[in-house]
């Protein structure tokens, strides 16, 4: 369950809530990523099944994300198996995002091994 970028899907709140069929969850999360974002996130679009699963995505997982665009075009599995990691894209979200980066680090660090 670990996006292109590093990130924990499992521990998502869109993820559990859609896990979940959680509506609160779903009003809660919605609340947050709002307040944190500067835009408004209905409640009603807080569904996801993970960046690299098939099913429903977050909105801006599916169209909006140009990390995902770049790695699912590629054929990786994550960012960590691309020959440029970490890439100018990448870094400037890891910059806001420092435990994706640490996930990404150790992905690739047990494959160079």
């Amino acid at each position: 369950m670990i996006a292109y970028c590093g990130i924990d899907c499992s521990k998502c709140g869109a993820f559990l809530a859609t896990a979940a069929n959680d509506d609160a969850l779903r009003a809660k999360t919605s609340a947050e990523w709002s307040k944190a974002y500067g835009v408004e996130i209905p409640p009603a679009a807080i569904n996801c099944t993970g960046c690299r699963s098939t099913g429903v995505k977050f909105s801006y997982c599916e169209s909006g994300c140009e990390i995902r665009k770049c790695s699912s075009k590629s054929g990786l599995d994550t960012c960590a198996d691309c020959p440029d990691y970490a890439c100018d894209k990448l870094k400037s979200f890891h910059e806001m995002a420092p435990e994706p980066k640490q996930t990404l680090d150790a992905l690739r660090a047990k494959k160079t091994k």
